[in-house]
């Protein structure tokens, strides 16, 4: 089990990549209100040798309407799940888990990682 994620397109704003990944993957129209967490991912050295750094963006947003379902075949099972029941399901990783309390925090400034 993981959360909704996807890459901007060319072009893109990112905000507007989280709303159209959510619609996309979980049938759900959405908004994103906040950016919660800016960071930087390990960093990727690829066979021809090129090395990239990706940066990972976590929005907090809200449902505007539809009920959960998946849609374009990446996922098999979509549904709304209980924030307090999300340490029972057992099945998130650190990463994720951060992701989601940051997103789910009601109040706060984003958090970058990083940088000087």
């Amino acid at each position: 089990m993981e959360p909704v994620s996807g890459i901007v397109e060319p072009g893109e704003e990112p905000a507007d990549a989280a709303v159209r990944e959510v619609l996309e993957e979980a049938g759900i129209a959405a908004r994103a209100t906040r950016l919660a967490w800016v960071h930087q991912m390990d960093r990727v050295t690829y066979d021809n040798g090129d090395v990239v750094d990706y940066l990972t963006l976590t929005f907090r947003c809200e449902w505007v309407s539809g009920e959960p379902h998946p849609t374009d075949g990446e996922l098999t099972d979509v549904g709304w799940y209980a924030v307090t029941d999300l340490d029972a399901l057992g099945m998130l990783d650190d990463d994720h888990r951060q992701r989601i309390a940051l997103a789910t925090a009601s109040e706060g400034a984003t958090r970058f990682e990083g940088g000087c």
